[in-house]
């Protein structure tokens, strides 16, 4: 079993502070995500690995993405992962070293949440073997997960958990030891990621959706939880914003973004059960930099591009499918 801190840090009370000045910008780009590959039950993709290849987290298990949409399985097997219900979201490990716990992550290890009667994470490491890694409180549905890749927060891995309505930010180091960041947030839900330095008064802070409010909210390392922005885009469960990534530094027209279309009979947008993809050509085209935000709805993918300096700029891009039902987070090969 691991071991666990529960050392609270701050605890959200009261009103939010109130959201940076957000402008709309007036460009009228209009790119269109394009299926690149079935998968069935796709809730996620993360990467790239250091081999360039993606992981796909779905209901059947995990699979690895070429950029030509070439898939294999991964982790099958004895001892490996057959996936979980629900939305097993995943971040994929880089080489990190974490300081004063005397362990490394290791690159291509791949973290899963398990948002069953039993939640916590589960670990698979390179080698396509799974293990429990931490254990969370029952009653909690783990909501969002991403590697600290900056360093504010020690370069840990962060889980937020959706308990009682509210969330609560965790904190995890290589041996699985957690410590409590925030409770009593307002509740996040589906992609989660570190923002770049560059990122105006938010560079650091973990960066995640609320689809109900509306709001993309970050978190910073004293506990404080502010609202970076609220697109102007339709709001509510299984519609509003849900879908995060940043674009990466060394992002060219070479590049490409992907997005994981969950099929879903019932919900408001049905999805393709499908992994789409954007061209770098298209989207440097519509006026996306490397350091922009990309936000994008649950419903139909509406993707936005935020970005934050002594302001923080919204832009529509484009969107997704009709039926589009966006999960997880927004990954992105640099070129």
């Amino acid at each position: 079993m691991p071991r666990r801190s529960a050392v609270v840090l701050a605890v959200v009370t009261g009103s939010l502070a109130l959201p940076t000045i957000q402008s709309l910008g007036t460009g009228t780009a209009n790119v269109r995500w394009r299926p690149l590959v079935h998968v069935a039950g796709v809730v996620d993709v993360a990467g790239p690995r250091a081999d360039g290849r993606f992981v796909v987290s779905s209901h059947q298990g995990l699979f690895l993405l070429r950029r030509t949409g070439a898939v294999t399985t991964f982790a099958r097997g004895t001892g490996g992962y057959a996936g979980a219900v629900g939305e097993p979201y995943i971040a994929v490990a880089r080489q990190r070293r974490v300081p004063r716990a005397g362990c490394s992550f290791r690159r291509d290890d791949v973290y899963a949440l398990d948002p069953s009667a039993q939640p916590g994470i589960v670990l698979i490491d390179r080698s396509g073997k799974a293990r429990r890694f931490v254990d969370l409180p029952a009653g909690a549905f783990p909501s969002t997960i991403a590697f600290d890749t900056v360093g504010r927060f020690g370069y840990r891995l962060l889980v937020t958990a959706v308990i009682s309505a509210r969330t609560t930010l965790y904190a995890v180091d290589c041996r699985g030891r957690t410590r409590v960041l925030v409770q009593g947030a307002p509740k996040v839900e589906g992609g989660a990621v570190v923002a770049p330095s560059a990122f105006g008064r938010f560079g650091g802070q973990l960066v995640a959706a609320d689809e109900v409010s509306g709001r993309v909210y970050a978190f910073s390392t004293a506990g404080r939880v502010r609202s970076v922005v609220r697109p102007g885009v339709p709001r509510g469960g299984d519609i509003g914003v849900e879908n995060v990534g940043f674009v990466p530094a060394s992002f060219t027209r070479r590049g490409a973004a992907y997005l994981a279309d969950l099929g879903a009979p019932g919900s408001p947008t049905a999805g393709s059960d499908s992994v789409l993809s954007l061209s770098g050509r298209v989207l440097v085209r519509a006026g996306v930099r490397p350091g922009d935000l990309i936000v994008a709805t649950e419903g139909r993918g509406v993707t936005m591009s935020v970005r934050c300096g002594r302001r923080c700029v919204v832009r529509r891009v484009g969107r997704a499918l009709d039926a589009t039902h966006a999960e997880g987070h927004i990954a992105f090969s640099p070129g």
